[in-house]
């Protein structure tokens, strides 16, 4: 997520710069996490970071899958993207909502809900829970599935090529979303209907990618090594590239 401050229109970086706690030091990545943290807190923000699918379908729809385990509508990861893009529109107007939002809280919240939809098994199976009950081996350590891509994939990486340095990890993400991925990037920025956000569209493109890289080939018990690692890490590096782009192009909308 680092790559999003360069990516910034002076109004969305001078935006961000004001929201952000103190304790940032003027960095939106270092908060990113902040999501996961305070889910013990806010406890009704949980169902936020997820979209159940139906197993096997391989597809996502807004009203059929946007809603917790109690069937409340909006509630789920897509639904939480537009909620906070909208209370962020709030900012520099006059409008009288604007004092009923927390609208630090509100940018930390999508800017860690954009990374999270941009990880194919937070758009996952419903009866597996994402792959959160998908008991595998990542070489020899016991984890779930779903761990697996939200971080031991990320971990082997900087431990195999990056001396577990994640600031080069970000500086070849960003060399590629300059270069090898710069054709692509206009098509990932864009909104059509003159939409600040297309939260649909990323968690479409998620779980294709659960179905087509994260499931594929996995079982209960299976032991993932370097086949599994060396194929879906360029799968986790575009996600991650894509998250980061989208957060910026969002954020320039809602600002500019």
């Amino acid at each position: 997520m680092h790559e999003i401050n360069s990516r910034l229109s002076k109004a969305a970086a001078d935006a961000v710069e004001k929201l952000l706690p103190a304790s940032a030091n003027g960095d939106l990545a270092s908060v990113c996490i902040w999501a996961d943290h305070v889910k013990f807190r806010y406890h009704w923000s949980s169902a936020l970071h997820y979209i159940d699918t139906p197993d096997n379908l391989c597809n996502y729809q807004y009203n059929r899958d946007c809603k917790d385990e109690n069937g409340v509508p909006d509630r789920c990861v897509a639904g939480a993207i537009n909620n906070y893009t909208e209370q962020l529109l709030s900012y520099n107007s006059a409008n009288e909502n604007a004092k009923t939002y927390n609208l630090t809280e509100s940018l930390l919240f999508l800017s860690h809900f954009m990374g999270d939809i941009h990880q194919p098994l937070h758009v996952g199976f419903t009866s597996d829970r994402g792959a959160n009950t998908i008991d595998v081996h990542w070489y020899t350590r016991k984890t779930v599935l779903h761990h697996v891509w939200d971080s031991n994939i990320i971990e082997t990486a900087e431990e195999r090529y990056d001396d577990s340095n994640v600031d080069e990890l970000v500086d070849a993400l960003q060399k590629n979303i300059s270069t090898g991925w710069a054709d692509q990037v206009n098509s990932w920025e864009s909104c059509s209907g003159n939409k600040k956000t297309c939260p649909d569209i990323y968690a479409a493109e998620g779980i294709k990618a659960a179905c087509a890289w994260a499931y594929k080939g996995v079982s209960e018990g299976s032991t993932l090594e370097d086949d599994y690692f060396l194929t879906r890490f360029p799968i986790v590096q575009q996600r991650l590239a894509q998250g980061g782009v989208r957060l910026a192009a969002t954020l320039n909308r809602i600002f500019t």
